[in-house]
């Protein structure tokens, strides 16, 4: 589910978009993104063949998408819309308690398009952002440039897996993965779960969001993937964390889910 659709609560979240009843249905529904999706479908299949595996495959696709447009390349149709969904992330931490003084992670945090309101607020040096594509970090570093903030320090770093394990333990007061998870296999999801938790603080948090469906999960050009609330909750308490489906979240004029997860008390 695209980041600028509307909320969860205005969508069939029944529908497998990877089954040919529903691709017929929407091609019928929208003739002029029949073209646009085969480009797309034939692009993800040369690179599917040219990287097997998931980061490298992704890193291509982003590398793509950051040459045309960074800020579509994090799921922003316009400028308005970027600042307006990087502003969502900003106002939804601050009312959950982020402080100036908090360590913060941001995975996959893209050009910034939350992570300079973040290294805005936060003291000097607490922001930590990393992505697994070199393209979009080079956008991130005109963007921090741009809004004047190279004196805030903030660390952007990439990297090739999300096992954390050049993070020190302890650290992070929040940790924050905004349509990351959207994009990963479970593989992937569970590399990350496995490791949060020696990264984060004892009161932290790891706030993620997720594309959510209420049938079969599904993906669809492996670029977009689809679960059940249940499922990700399982999965994290299976590696020793709290876990909680963000309710509030859902009255955001977004289309993901969100899902809040910390070390497990005891």
């Amino acid at each position: 589910m695209p980041a600028d659709t509307p909320s969860p609560s205005a969508k069939n979240l029944r529908g497998n978009r990877a089954a040919l009843t529903h691709k017929a249905g929407y091609a019928l529904r929208h003739p002029g993104r029949v073209a646009p999706y085969l480009r797309r479908a034939g692009r993800d299949t040369w690179m599917r063949l040219r990287h097997p595996d998931h980061v490298g495959y992704y890193r291509a696709v982003m590398a793509s998408d950051t040459r045309r447009d960074p800020e579509a390349a994090v799921g922003s149709r316009s400028h308005d819309r970027w600042l307006a969904l990087g502003q969502m992330q900003f106002d939804y931490l601050v009312e959950h308690g982020l402080r100036p003084g908090h360590h913060m992670l941001d995975i996959g945090c893209g050009n910034l398009r939350g992570g300079w309101r973040f290294i805005e607020y936060l003291d000097t040096g607490h922001y930590y952002g990393i992505d697994i594509s070199p393209d979009i970090l080079v956008s991130a570093k005109k963007t921090l440039s741009e809004r004047g903030l190279q004196a805030k320090l903030p660390h952007l770093t990439i990297t090739g897996d999300l096992t954390l394990d050049f993070l020190p333990s302890d650290h992070f007061d929040v940790v924050h993965a905004h349509s990351v998870f959207s994009h990963s296999p479970p593989e992937v999801i569970e590399e990350c779960l496995s490791h949060v938790g020696r990264v984060l603080t004892d009161t932290g948090f790891f706030d993620f969001t997720f594309d959510r469906t209420e049938g079969t999960e599904h993906q669809v050009l492996r670029e977009d993937f689809y679960y059940r609330t249940g499922t990700l909750l399982a999965l994290a308490r299976r590696n020793g964390l709290d876990a909680r489906f963000m309710e509030d979240w859902e009255k955001r004029p977004h289309g993901q889910s969100k899902i809040r997860v910390s070390r497990a008390v005891g």
